[in-house]
């Protein structure tokens, strides 16, 4: 049963700074939930990753006896059971909170002296793998350069200095030192997977096989495997041999939640294409394309840069296609290519402003989309410090902001002509330097994460409290 956007709360605030200490390595360029939904995890345009961990904690009052450390956290998740026996609950029981569990450099600022480039260490992608015994496992990758990180908590031995004696007199007998355990977390490189690529990396995608992953440029994608570095295979190539021909590249890849033969990779022209490995070793021929023509009336200068697609997901049975462009949201259907279920237009009210939006850069702006657990409803982010809910219908509109003190916009109709709806002054009044472009969805709990320059704010819907896939 379709359900609609319910009333949303903010739950907390991480890696909060004050806004005049915010430097630019402390924005926020990637955000994911682990497929338990257990930990968070955030990566930063300084190459930094911050882990949280999830904990229970009563709605009524501070009682540590009823809290789930981190460390239970972890070992729940390893063997894929909850924490919690509630979900969030905004009325009594127990509330979610996550908390910092571990903070660790992933990349390193480089520079290409053969091509006289410099490479950012800022974090494109970040994706989470399958877990390895007591340990976690996490691709990330900058402009260049992949990495498999390893994560696990390790205990060792403390001594403790004053321990104990074994006389009885004040005087006599050996005092002997105690021992406690401590535990801590610990982060290693696993694997490098460099020189993969000879332009910027834009995603990276985990097989439903769980020991391969693709990763995506901008001309070409690879198939890599976890355990080998040094070797990928190019399953797709759009370069053409004079670059003069070249008319789009690639913007997005992702794989399919269960078939391990299939994934997605969309293009600069609007185009979402399905690509089968059974079929050929080299992709470039899909075997679906899921593409819209353009309304020749609304046809502009700008109508290029504005259908290129940021981002793509597939739902997680995989029937549903989502996919973002600068000015909207399309949801289609795997089994119908000709046009989409829906398309929202999330950005229509910049559509004279198109002109001032290509001069400070803002039309390049690449907005996030993701699906909820249960596949029934979609988000994505706006300006304003805006992100909308919406039905998987795309009957109706929550709108959110994500601030501490959040403006409670009232759940709206969609327009009935798409795209023709007249915007408030509110929404024409945008401002550009606010930005919610990083999304991700809590794979079984009304719980979603946005990322705000530095900060990440997660907000919980007590409507659907309870409620799961």
């Amino acid at each position: 049963m379709t359900t609609s956007p319910g009333d949303w709360r903010l739950l907390q605030t991480l890696s909060d700074k004050p806004a005049s200490e915010v430097v630019d390595g402390d924005v926020v360029s990637a955000v994911e939930f682990d497929p338990s939904g257990d930990y968070l995890a955030t990566g930063d345009r300084a190459g930094r990753v911050r882990v949280f961990a999830k904990s229970d904690v009563p709605s009524t009052g501070l009682d540590s006896g009823a809290r789930s450390t981190p460390g239970s956290v972890m070992r729940s998740a390893l063997f894929g059971r909850s924490t919690s026996n509630d979900k969030a609950s905004p009325s009594g029981g127990k509330t979610v909170e996550y908390r910092q569990w571990h903070e660790y450099q992933s990349h390193e600022a480089e520079f290409d002296y053969l091509k006289s480039l410099e490479i950012e260490e800022k974090i494109n992608c970040l994706r989470w793998c399958k877990p390895i015994n007591s340990a976690f496992l996490m691709l990330t990758t900058n402009d260049k350069t992949i990495k498999l990180w390893k994560l696990q908590e390790r205990k060792r031995p403390v001594a403790i200095v004053e321990g104990y004696s074994n006389g009885k007199g004040s005087g006599g007998g050996v005092r002997l030192p105690m021992f406690r355990k401590e535990v801590s977390v610990g982060s290693c490189s696993r694997r490098v997977y460099s020189n993969g690529h000879a332009y910027h990396i834009n995603s990276i995608s985990l097989n439903s096989d769980c020991e391969h992953f693709v990763s995506a440029d901008d001309l070409r994608i690879n198939l890599w495997n976890l355990g080998v570095s040094n070797t990928s295979f190019n399953v797709v190539d759009i370069k053409p041999d004079n670059m003069e021909e070249l008319t789009e590249v690639i913007t997005a890849a992702c794989c399919h939640p269960t078939q391990c033969n299939t994934f997605l990779w969309s293009n600069s022209r609007g185009s979402v294409k399905l690509a089968d490995m059974r079929c050929k070793a080299l992709c470039d021929d899909h075997a679906k394309v899921f593409e819209e023509e353009d309304d020749p009336s609304r046809r502009s200068f700008f109508s290029e840069i504005i259908s290129s697609i940021a981002d793509i997901k597939f739902s997680s049975d995989g029937r549903y296609i989502l996919s973002r462009d600068y000015m909207c949201l399309k949801l289609w259907d795997v089994n119908m290519e000709s046009r989409p279920l829906r398309t929202i237009y999330v950005h229509e009210q910049l559509r004279g402003k198109l002109c001032d939006l290509y001069e400070n850069d803002s039309i390049f702006d690449k907005f996030q989309c993701a699906f909820s657990g249960d596949n029934n409803r979609i988000m994505t982010g706006s300006y304003n410090n805006f992100f909308h809910v919406y039905d998987r219908n795309g009957r109706q509109d929550k709108c959110i902001e994500a601030t501490k003190k959040p403006n409670k916009k009232p759940t709206r109709p969609m327009p009935k002509l798409r795209g023709k709806g007249s915007p408030t002054k509110e929404e024409s009044d945008m401002d550009l330097d606010k930005k919610v472009l990083h999304c991700s969805w809590h794979p079984s709990m009304p719980l979603v994460a946005v990322g705000v320059l530095n900060t990440v704010y997660v907000f919980s819907d007590d409507g659907q409290a309870g409620a799961g896939p």
